[in-house]
This record gives structure tokens, sequence and C-alpha cells, in this order.
């Protein structure tokens, strides 16, 4: 009795169950809209957000036909800091070069990947510089996140009038992070993806301003006290035992430029350039808050070849903050450049 039983409720689920895993292993969006009201209306919201935030005048721009895809990619940086002091007392420092490798999968918008860091394999070091970013792109806008932690040793090369030194200094600790989203407004002509992440194909030139809100935390420290005294003695006297101090926030408005140059089949060159102008609030070497103006420059270039499922690029980055308090100019500079090989496919 108990068999015949157990056997008629596994005939009773394989019977209900059917149906549904004869459809579940299709992610089609028509077959998970035939799953129920709630499956279907969901799509609905879907198709609708996707025309509305991300459609292209087709003539200008154009899918890649297809949601996945794999890459490998290769990052190199390197980080430049001047002071402009009083009595004319200028202080330049390069950090040493970096080079990460990773690869990563990519399904529509979503990424996941792991970098390593060939820089500190070959030259046996550990370097403590990490930076994580994130970035939604649609037709009509984007939305970008970082944080960035920097205790690369760097070498002072210029120090007051002696310009020609390569001293080593490892008395760095950068600490920032940065939230922005600006809106395209010719965004049915130009696709800021096709230039810097891949995910459309631009094929007629054109461009786009672009603007939106930005805020971004600053927390730097420059320790100098390990200096020879007869460098010391040229740093500020207001300098608390030799450490130049940044904690501020900083809310800015961001204005920007882009253009995609579409110069042959398969080819495209992007450039885009934007400053942030806003409110610096915070501590400037300095125990008292002051408000103050806040500016940050971004530069950006690439270069993309596409070819069906194959795609390839090399993107440049420059970003500058700059920070006077009428008594220390301070200008931060990170130089990047990202090289990436991959290959679209899909899976339903």
């Amino acid at each position: 009795m108990r068999n015949r039983l157990r056997r008629a409720i596994i005939v009773l689920m394989l019977a209900v169950l059917a149906p549904v895993s004869a459809s579940a292993f299709s992610l089609a969006l028509d077959s998970i809209a035939e799953w129920g009201k709630f499956p279907r209306f969901c799509i609905d919201v879907y198709r609708w957000g996707d025309k509305f935030f991300n459609s292209y005048d087709s003539t200008y721009v154009k899918g890649t036909g297809y949601k996945f895809n794999v890459k490998a990619i290769s990052s190199s940086w390197v980080d430049y800091y001047y002071f402009s002091l009083p009595n004319d007392t200028r202080v330049e420092m390069n950090s040493d070069g970096s080079t990460s490798l990773g690869a990563y999968l990519t399904y529509m918008a979503v990424s996941v990947g792991y970098d390593i860091n060939l820089s500190n394999i070959f030259r046996g070091t550990s370097e403590a510089r990490s930076r994580y970013m994130f970035g939604f792109d649609c037709s009509l806008l984007s939305v970008n996140a970082y944080w960035e932690n920097n205790e690369v040793s760097t070498h002072i090369t210029r120090f007051g009038y002696d310009n020609n030194l390569s001293i080593p200094f490892s008395g760095i600790k950068i600490k920032s992070w940065g939230l922005d989203a600006y809106y395209f407004f010719n965004h049915k002509k130009y696709s800021q993806p096709a230039a810097f992440s891949f995910s459309k194909i631009q094929t007629k030139s054109h461009g786009s301003f672009y603007a939106g809100l930005a805020i971004y935390s600053q927390d730097y420290d420059f320790d100098f006290s390990t200096l020879p005294g007869p460098m010391k003695v040229q740093l500020p006297t207001w300098w608390n035992n030799y450490h130049y101090r940044v904690k501020t926030k900083n809310y800015g408005f961001r204005l920007g430029y882009g253009y995609n140059w579409a110069f042959k089949p398969k080819w495209l060159f992007g450039v885009s350039f934007s400053p942030t102008i806003g409110l610096r609030k915070g501590f400037v070497n300095s125990e008292t808050e002051t408000n103050d103006v806040s500016l940050f420059l971004k530069l950006r270039t690439s270069l993309v070849w596409n070819d069906g499922r194959w795609f390839a690029g090399l993107v440049g980055n420059i970003e500058s903050a700059i920070i006077n308090d009428r008594k220390t100019l301070f200008m931060g500079n990170s130089y990047w450049v990202t090289a990436a090989v991959g290959y679209r496919f899909n899976l339903w």
C-alpha cells in the first residue's frame, strides 16, 4: 500500500512540474512571461525600461547581438603629485608603475572577475593599492562609483630648485571614494558604452554634451617627517609635524562632452572630457573645518575594434584633483591605460 501511494505521489508531482521543468531551461523573455502573471508583469516592466532607458537611433548605434562576453584585461597605472608652496618651493613626485592582469565574465550589464597584481609578483613587493569600480551605463544616463586605497611607493623628482632628483618616498596614504550620475543630452546618437565598455557599437560618428551631480571624498596624508633636515626646513611651518593632511567631502556639478569617431568599418575612436566644480567641505592642514571651491578633472580616450563576436580595445584615463587652500596648491594626477580583448556569445 505504501509503495502504491508513493508511486502515485511521484506520478502526480511529475505531472504538475513537467510543464515548468520543460520551460525552466529557457531564459528567453517570452518563455519567462509564460510562467504566470507576475513574471509576465516583470517582463513587461523590463521591456518598457529597456526601451525608455536604452534605445538608440539605429543609424548611429546598434547592439552587439550577444548577451555574454568573456574578456582578458590588463591595466597599467602611475600617479603624479605636485605641491606649490610659499617662497616658490615646488615638490613633485611620481609613483612606481603598477600593472595588473585579470579575466572577466559579463552578462549584459553585470560583470564578475578577478585581477592579480603582476608588479608584486615580478618585483617581489606587496603594494597596498586597490581600486574598486562600479558602473551602470545606458543610452540615457551613466552612474559610476569607485573606492581607492593607495600606499604605493613614490620617488621625489623635484624639491625646491632641485629638479633632477630620484629620492624614494613611502610616506603616502590616500583613501578616496566617489559617486556620480549624469545625463546624455544627445543620447539617441551617442553611446558612451560603445567607446569604454564594448557593450554597444557606434556605426556613425556623433557626440553629446552631458551633465550631472557628483560627490567624492578625499583622505590624504603625506608624511614628510622622514626627509633630511635641509629639505624639511623648506616646508610650511603650519604643517603639523611635516604632514600635509586633507580630509574633505566634495559636492559638485559635472559637465562634459563626449565624441565617438567611427573613422573606419569596425574601428572607433572615442574621447570624453569633464570637469567637476562644486563645494569642498572639510579640513585642509587645519583643525578648523572650512568651505571652499572644489575642482576635479577627468579625460578619457579609447580605440575600439569590433568584428562580430570578437572585440578589442585600448582605453586611457587621466584624473586630476586640485586643492587650493590659498597657502598651498596641491594637484594629484592618476594616469592609467587598460587593454582588453574579448569574445561575445549567447547561451540562450
